[in-house]
């Protein structure tokens, strides 16, 4: 017999990496930014963290440099887009390419070994997933609540609007790219580090991607995110407990399921919004459109 308390636990450890990435995407985009380069910043983490907590021993110090390797990436995409005018879409999946080819290339000493073991906190559930819960209400209250979130979302409405009233449009992109690039390494961490306990390359496996659909899934809205994470947490836990009891099915059909799950959500998100049922918040005004104005 299946304990749901077990399955509950398994579903939240597959959603926090997705959690982690789709909230840092989330307040990205609001601040209309698209970048499509979560894949990269995820497994540039993924490799940095594990490399920092196998060398000390650490897993804290191991997600601290998570978040600044995958910060580090998000800035080079912030360099390009927002001071060289590049194309946010090209270079978004630009970085999720170097992403993935850096981490093939600096991984190899590292493969075969075994990441050190995390403490567990309240009901025995690690800090990281605890963290990650928690920056959902955090995420919602600083965009909907606080004044830099009023700003941060102004910006992404209308970038031009904003630079009229006085407010650093770059600066407020900057930060908000920033940020999505070091949650996006906190969850590539997690993957190496907490659900897999080793490095290998590609161990992210489309899991930024999801966390892009999450987003539309979610319209933007931190609550929508954790939803949107719990059910593709809940697709991933079930295929390994179909695999685990020798359902007879192709393993591959199995190992699909979370990305047709994208396709069906995304698929059925477009044919809501044709009809006019959004059911949740639009999309930002000026998400993916350049700012030219010189502050």
């Amino acid at each position: 017999m299946i304990d749901p308390i077990v399955v509950f636990v398994l579903l939240l450890g597959a959603a926090t990496p997705i959690l982690f990435a789709a909230l840092g995407e989330l307040v990205a985009e609001r601040a209309g930014v698209l970048n499509l380069g979560v894949e990269g910043m995820m497994i540039g983490g993924a490799l940095a963290g594990f490399a920092v907590a196998n060398v000390t021993g650490s897993t804290a110090l191991g997600f601290v440099a998570a978040a600044v390797a995958g910060m580090a990436l998000s800035l080079i995409f912030a360099a390009l887009t927002q001071y060289l005018m590049s194309n946010q879409v090209a270079t978004g999946l630009a970085l999720a390419l170097f992403g993935l080819g850096l981490t093939a290339m600096f991984g190899k000493p590292y493969e075969g070994l075994k990441a050190p073991s995390m403490m567990a906190g309240p009901l025995g559930l690690n800090l990281m997933i605890w963290l990650g819960l928690i920056m959902v209400p955090v995420t919602w209250w600083f965009l909907m609540r606080s004044r830099a979130g009023l700003i941060l979302r102004a910006v992404g409405e209308n970038h031009d609007a904003a630079h009229g009233l006085g407010y650093p449009v770059r600066r407020v992109r900057i930060g908000a790219i920033a940020f999505g690039g070091a949650m996006a390494g906190l969850g590539g961490a997690y993957i190496s580090i907490a659900t897999v306990l080793q490095w290998t390359e590609g161990m992210t496996a489309g899991a930024g991607w999801i966390a892009l659909a999450i987003v539309v899934f979610a319209q933007w809205n931190p609550w929508g995110a954790l939803a949107g994470a719990w059910l593709f947490g809940g697709v991933t836990v079930l295929q390994l407990r179909l695999q685990a009891a020798g359902v007879a099915l192709p393993v591959q059909l199995l190992s699909m399921a979370p990305y047709l799950a994208t396709i069906i959500v995304l698929v059925a998100i477009s044919a809501r919004q044709k009809f006019g049922r959004s059911g949740g918040g639009a999309t930002p005004g000026s998400l993916g459109q350049p700012f030219h104005a010189l502050r």
